[in-house]
């Protein structure tokens, strides 16, 4: 593979719905018409901008008020753990947002269990940037192996499915985990490294919402082979126990302080010896190989676009450097081909099925059974009643 990912021939397949309309690209950040439901006003600045700083207005607490409600915070976590092994749940995968809740919870005197999901894609570095990490801030780590044979038959039936958001699986079941572990163990907060300032920028019409246990079940029924027995899992009735009975809070604590994606490595580098993977989220070799080939490839997304969006939006890079990096190879060959092998290898895929399989039409996530009406339009009224209950915490 001699050519930069997103010039090769198999890009235009990927492309093909967006040829009926114009090329435009938003003059504030870099998001584009790959994203087919993308907006633009008079000045073409996207809706995507927009809605970032609407959300940064309401979530991001760096104020003197913010600061009062996280002290306030941490106080009652570490009330509600009292007299028992550890005052929070936080999910670990060697990544930087996971790696810097790790040490904010440290910083706070916090006592996490570290709960790591092994879905068979850790990258050799990502395992030992988990270690180093837990073992010199002293965190305890849960590790949660899944059953290969089962997971790969999910994975395996969204990528026949020629659907785009092929990580719902592990996605899903790091959610579930999470709040069945914290459930089990009658911890009640969770602490999330989802945030504003490296993240609020995701087209909804390149994913879908993770969450949808029906979807997920929907399309394995169709494309896989396996039963599921042992894959974490919730559904709205038990997440609504999860949160309404259980009380269990999800605690986004990266958006209490200024989140500088810079500054983050290189604490990360210096005091936990933690080693860059060279793009965000590649600590997992399918992720890598998902976000570098599958998505551009098959589908034209290029998930860089609304990363680097997101950080121009948050002030940390300027959109003429954001465009430097565009032009760089997302995928370098010798890791590319060697990833390709080894996806192949674990999908147990012929060369020729391989092939048919990124050769196949795109399809809609729409196309199969979901609940996307309890989770886009709010049916029973779930996150109302999870913003009542964290309300009282």
């Amino acid at each position: 593979m001699s050519e930069n990912i997103l010039t090769a021939p198999g890009l235009l397949q990927g492309m093909a719905k967006t040829a009926s309309r114009a090329y435009q690209r938003c003059t504030r950040c870099i998001m584009d018409t790959s994203d087919i439901e993308i907006a633009f006003d008079a000045e073409g600045v996207c809706n995507h901008c927009k809605r970032y700083f609407v959300r940064a207005s309401t979530e991001l607490k760096h104020g003197p008020e913010g600061q009062a409600e996280l002290s306030a915070m941490i106080a009652k976590i570490k009330e509600e753990g009292k007299n028992k092994p550890y005052d929070c749940v936080i999910g670990v995968s060697g990544g930087v947002d996971s790696t810097m809740v790790a040490y904010q919870c440290k910083k706070h005197g916090l006592r996490p269990l570290a709960v790591h999901l092994d879905n068979g894609w850790d990258s050799e570095l990502a395992v030992s940037n988990i270690e180093k990490t837990l073992q010199t801030l002293g965190i305890d780590l849960y590790t949660h192996v899944m059953d290969w044979e089962e997971f790969r038959d999910i994975q395996l039936s969204f990528i026949k499915a020629s659907v785009a958001n092929a990580e719902i699986p592990s996605d899903h079941a790091i959610g579930a985990l999470l709040y069945q572990i914290a459930a089990k163990k009658g911890i009640r907060f969770i602490i999330s490294g989802s945030n504003i300032e490296t993240e609020a920028i995701m087209p909804t019409s390149w994913m879908y919402d993770n969450r949808d246990f029906k979807h997920l079940k929907a399309i394995h029924k169709q494309f896989g082979t396996a039963k599921l027995k042992t894959f974490p899992f919730y559904t709205p009735l038990r997440f609504f126990y999860y949160i309404a009975l259980r009380k269990v809070r999800l605690v986004r604590i990266l958006n209490f302080t200024p989140y500088n994606k810079a500054a983050a490595l290189k604490i990360l580098k210096d005091e936990l010896g933690w080693v860059y993977y060279g793009g965000k989220h590649f600590e997992s070799v399918f992720t890598r190989w998902f976000q570098g080939y599958y998505l551009p490839v098959k589908f034209g997304y290029d998930k860089r676009l609304a990363h680097l969006s997101t950080l121009i939006c948050a002030g940390q890079i300027t959109r003429e450097d954001a465009l430097k990096e565009l032009e760089q190879d997302p995928y370098p060959p010798e890791l590319f081909k060697k990833d390709q092998e080894f996806v192949m290898k674990k999908f147990g895929l012929s060369q020729r099925e391989f092939d048919a399989v990124m050769q196949a039409p795109p399809r809609s996530h729409g196309e199969f059974p979901s609940n996307k009406f309890i989770f886009q339009r709010n049916v029973f009224g779930l996150k109302e009643l999870a913003k009542r209950i964290a309300s009282r915490v």
